[in-house]
């Protein structure tokens, strides 16, 4: 069993608005803005590795449409999962967090198919074969037409993006954005947008286990 980091302490960098966390952070809510300002009527979303869910509740918390938003953020850091609930509190969303396993297909029951899914923070503490794992199980959770976010450091042993990216585009996501930053961990977030058909959720799949 790996040793993770600590990642009540790794939270931390977020205070520093010059870290890659920071900019990560920018990224991602840049786009669920865009998401919710494109998208009309009732909107589901999902957030797996929520972490506090600070990238989704922050936005949600500006916005006068937040009621039409139903959110389920899972997390299985139970202290961390405690300050994304108390965040939630200051939305007129609709949410739910779970503390569960988000490497188990179960902890998505009744939460998707969705039309936004965030998988931010995750590709880079798994092993590739999971990675490709998650990308292939990915229609699984999204609604047709849904947007897709994922992240990825570039400071790796082997930068396996352009890989990531492929697989997507053969599982039916059509990439809409590439943001890049070249400093810290050069960290990337992909946006991409379901065009397949609907696919069920299948029970007890395993998707991928952090090793760090």
């Amino acid at each position: 069993m790996a040793r993770l980091r600590d990642y009540k302490l790794w939270h931390q960098q977020y205070d520093d608005p010059e870290s890659d966390l920071s900019w990560r952070l920018r990224t991602v809510q840049g786009w669920i803005r865009r998401v919710l300002d494109e998208r009309r009527g009732e909107l589901r979303i999902v957030s797996a590795c929520a972490g506090d869910g600070r990238d989704l509740l922050e936005v949600l918390s500006d916005r006068q449409d937040a009621t039409r938003v139903s959110a389920t953020l899972i997390e299985i850091h139970p202290s961390i999962a405690g300050r994304a609930i108390e965040a939630a509190a200051g939305t007129a969303a609709g949410v739910e967090v779970r503390t569960l396993d988000a490497g188990f297909t179960d902890a998505y029951i009744g939460a998707v198919p969705a039309d936004l899914v965030l998988l931010v923070g995750i590709f880079g503490n798994i092993s590739e074969t999971d990675v490709t794992r998650t990308v292939g199980a990915s229609p699984q959770l999204c609604s047709p037409g849904a947007t897709r976010l994922w992240s990825r450091g570039r400071r790796h042993a082997a930068d396996l993006n352009p890989k990531i990216r492929d697989q997507f585009a053969r599982a039916g996501f059509r990439e809409l954005d590439y943001a890049t930053l070249d400093r810290g961990s050069w960290p990337a977030v992909g946006a991409m947008r379901y065009e397949g058909p609907p696919r069920p959720i299948k029970t007890g799949q395993h998707l991928f286990t952090f090793v760090r």
